[in-house]
């Protein structure tokens, strides 16, 4: 059988957000720090919805627990890395978009909280900021 792979669009959505959030790092662990404070009803991550502009959105456990069970059970690797996350440490956001999801992971040269401290903006203001810079950077195909 011969498998070849899928080749990489360096202009898609995919690289496009790994751009933003490469450029972004201080701002996304202030904002998921952010978000962290204010805390949920329900556990859950911040995600990134790519429809039909890029914009966050607040995605429950339970939510992500369902899409898992309708998916085969094929995002079990992201309900680990959601129960393990240490948002004090680490940056975690699932973006959605209309074919697939993406998990953002990463370990920010800071903490969370002291980016938090240091950016000194309220958590609307930076999400508004970064919505913004996440409409001029990813653009999605039409056909999406």
């Amino acid at each position: 059988m011969n498998i070849t792979p899928t080749p990489v669009d360096e202009n898609g959505w995919q690289k496009q957000l790994d751009r933003f959030v490469e450029n972004h790092h201080p701002q996304l662990a202030a904002l998921a720090w952010g978000v962290h404070l204010e805390g949920e009803s329900e556990p859950g991550t911040l995600g990134i919805d790519l429809k039909p502009t890029p914009h966050f959105v607040f995605c429950p456990k339970s939510a992500i627990e369902l899409l898992n069970k309708n998916a085969d059970n094929k995002l079990q690797e992201i309900l680990g890395i959601i129960d393990g996350y240490k948002p004090e440490i680490e940056v975690l956001m699932i973006c959605i978009s209309p074919d697939r999801i993406k998990l953002i992971y990463f370990q920010p040269e800071l903490p969370p909280p002291d980016y938090y401290a240091k950016i000194d903006k309220d958590k609307k203001f930076l999400m508004s900021e970064l919505e913004q810079a996440m409409r001029e950077l990813i653009k999605l195909p039409e056909n999406l």
